[in-house]
């Protein structure tokens, strides 16, 4: 990349691959985690979160930059880590979960060695790392993977766990995952701790007040690509064709807009052009069916219809998981006749 763009574009580039855009959920979301950990500080009974999201909505950037407010320091020759991310173990079991929370402290092999492994011995050194650790909150990842192929007993065995730690380290714990995490909440030791259950969304178009909003998502896209004028991303030949390629996926809509970015950039461009996305729908994504090729009027779309669901009781393996759903395509101009 950099023997084809200068030092200053290069810049250019990564901070808009970095940017981090808010709509309305997220800066929920974000207030959410914020509150959560500044409760903390307040001591008492702590509040827990459940963050879901489908595939590409957006819920590791959100913690990526909720932990880069509060990055771990040294103090005193200790390690504090404000916020701690780990994830659900592959084959998960208490034990294993603990070791991994232990591990992303940095505290795995001595505290493990003193416990033996044991589960209470884990738990104890677990509570104890996290108050030398100064910890405000913990956000747990792939937290889905808890809930699949487990019996209902070791979900509320881990789960209880779980809650243990929390009251005994006075810790606030945020869990996120697919949108089946979700049955953790039917669990009686946390139902009653949820703060709140928020889900990250798709973006949606069909109705104005959906279309708005992506409007303005697109325009906070547009206005961190670092030209002196902002890309008319909002503009009809732009957004409908964007939405066609992404069906309103946040990953998907900023993997094009990183790509036009370069392209344009390499192209000693001062903006980008419609024919950026045709060119990066072609040469990069290899689309078949480019929607920035087609005619305004009839670009294909296609909003959401169902999230990505999980069926613990169905005994073909192949129907277990079960993709995200799509509704009819309908052309834009179908859609500007009921709007």
């Amino acid at each position: 990349m950099s023997s084809i763009l200068s030092e200053a574009k290069c810049s250019q580039l990564i901070d808009f691959r970095n940017c981090f855009v808010q709509h309305s959920v997220l800066i929920q979301a974000m207030s959410s985690l914020n509150r959560l950990k500044n409760n903390q500080l307040l001591g008492g009974e702590q509040q827990c979160m459940l963050l879901l999201g489908d595939t590409g909505t957006g819920k590791s950037k959100l913690i990526n930059e909720f932990c880069s407010a509060f990055p771990s320091y040294i103090e005193d020759d200790v390690l504090v880590k404000p916020v701690l991310v780990s994830r659900i173990p592959s084959k998960p079991d208490v034990e294993k979960m603990m070791i991994q929370l232990l591990s992303d402290l940095g505290h795995f092999g001595a505290e493990a060695r003193k416990s033996n492994r044991r589960e209470a011995g884990l738990a104890e050194a677990l509570v104890k790392v996290l108050k030398k650790c100064k910890t405000q909150i913990i956000i747990i990842n792939e937290f889905q993977e808890l809930i699949e192929f487990k019996s209902v007993e070791d979900r509320q065995r881990v789960a209880n766990r779980l809650k243990l730690i929390s009251e005994q380290a006075c810790i606030p714990i945020v869990l996120v995952g697919m949108p089946w995490a979700s049955e953790i909440s039917n669990e009686p030791q946390w139902a009653s701790r949820l703060m709140c259950t928020i889900e990250l969304p798709y973006f949606k178009i069909f109705k104005k007040s959906d279309r708005v909003e992506f409007v303005r998502f697109l325009k906070g896209l547009a206005l961190r690509m670092g030209f002196h004028e902002p890309p008319p991303l909002h503009s009809d030949e732009i957004l409908f064709p964007l939405f066609s390629a992404t069906r309103g996926e946040i990953r998907k809509i900023k993997h094009i807009l990183d790509e036009v970015l370069f392209l344009a950039l390499s192209q000693g461009e001062n903006t980008v052009h419609k024919q950026h996305f045709v060119d990066v729908l072609d040469n990069v994504f290899f689309s078949k069916d480019n929607p920035f090729k087609q005619p305004i009027d009839d670009v294909p779309l296609s909003e959401v219809s169902r999230y990505a669901s999980y069926n613990r009781y169905s005994s073909v393996e192949s129907e277990i998981f079960i993709g995200t759903q799509f509704g009819r395509k309908i052309s834009t101009r179908e859609l500007f006749s009921k709007n």
